[in-house]
C-alpha cells in the first residue's frame, strides 16, 4: 500500500507513535494488579503484534498485526494490553493509508479500542493517548471541523499530561500544540498557545523529531522564522532512533517541505 502523502499532524504519534512518536524510547508494557491476566493466546498475539509493529514501515505488517489483535480482543475482550495496542495500530494504519475508506475504518476502530482501554485502566496514559490520537486522525479528515472533536482531543491529551507529562517524549504536549495550531479560530484555535504547548513538550522530547517539526510549523505561523529554522536544523542533525525510523523519515520529509517556505 502506498503511504499517504498528506501525512499530517496527528502522527504517530508514534504516530504518533506514536503513534507514536519519533525518537522516544519504547516503553515497557504496562500492567496492573487489578488487570485481568492474559490468556496464553492473547499473550502470544500481543508479542507477535509488537514484532510486526516494529516493522511498521511496511503497512501490510501493521494490517497483519491488527488482524491478530482483533482475534485477541474476541478471545479476551477485557484485556487492556490488547485494547491500547489495537488503538495504536489503527492510528498508524489510518494515518498512512491513501484510501479514504480504510482511514475512516481504522480511526473508527481505533477510537473504540481506545475507549475500551480507558474504561479498563482509566489511570494509565496509553489508552488516553491513543484514543486522542485516533480522534485527531478522524478529525483531520474533516479538517477539525467540529467543536466536539477538538474538545475530545484536548480532554484526552490533558489527561495524559496529568498522568504522565513525559509520556512518549512529550507527545501529549505535541498533540495539544497541533490541535491549537490547526483548529479554526472559531473552534478555539490559537497559534500562540500552540507554540506554548510545543515548547513545553520539548522539555521532555528534545530528540522527538516530529515535535521539533511541529514546533517549527508553529514558529512559522507566528512569524518567528529564525526560530523555525533552528528547529529544522536540529531535526536534520539528529541521529534517528533505530526503533523509530518510519517516524523520523516522516518528520524529515515534511521538514524539507517546510524548509522551502522559509526561503
Amino acid at each position: 500500500m502506498a503511504r499517504n502523502p498528506r501525512k499530517t499532524a496527528f502522527l504517530g504519534l508514534a504516530v504518533i507513535g506514536f503513534v507514536t512518536f519519533a525518537a522516544c524510547r519504547r516503553q515497557p508494557p504496562t500492567s496492573s494488579d487489578d488487570a485481568r491476566p492474559s490468556a496464553p493466546v492473547s499473550a502470544e498475539l500481543i508479542q507477535e503484534a509488537d514484532h510486526l509493529y516494529a516493522g511498521r514501515g511496511d503497512l501490510m505488517k501493521v494490517h497483519q498485526a491488527i488482524v491478530g489483535l482483533r482475534r485477541a480482543s474476541i478471545t479476551e475482550g477485557g484485556n487492556y494490553e490488547v485494547a491500547w495496542r489495537l488503538a495504536r495500530l489503527n492510528y498508524y494504519f489510518g494515518s498512512h493509508s491513501t484510501h479514504e475508506s480504510e482511514r475512516e475504518k481504522a480511526f473508527r476502530e481505533g477510537i473504540e479500542a481506545g475507549k475500551l482501554a480507558v474504561k479498563l485502566q482509566d489511570g494509565k496514559p496509553d489508552g488516553h493517548f491513543w484514543l486522542g490520537a485516533n480522534y485527531g486522525g478522524s478529525a483531520q479528515d474533516s479538517v477539525l471541523g467540529g467543536l466536539s472533536e477538538v474538545e475530545e482531543i484536548r480532554h484526552e491529551m490533558e489527561t495524559v499530561i496529568k498522568l504522565d507529562e513525559r509520556y512518549q517524549a512529550g507527545s501529549a504536549y505535541m498533540v495539544m500544540g497541533q490541535t491549537y495550531l490547526q483548529a479554526p479560530l472559531l473552534l478555539g484555535g490559537d497559534r500562540y498557545k500552540a507554540v506554548e504547548y510545543l515548547e513545553k513538550g520539548l522539555r521532555f522530547g528534545p530528540t522527538n523529531a516530529l515535535l521539533r517539526l511541529h514546533l517549527a510549523e508553529a514558529y512559522l505561523a507566528v512569524n518567528r522564522k529564525e526560530d523555525a529554522r533552528k528547529q529544522l536544523e536540529a531535526l536534520f542533525a539528529m541521529k534517528p532512533d533505530p526503533e523509530f525510523i518510519p517516524e523520523h523519515n516522516d518528520a524529515v520529509a515534511l521538514a524539507h517541505k517546510l524548509e522551502d517556505k522559509l526561503k
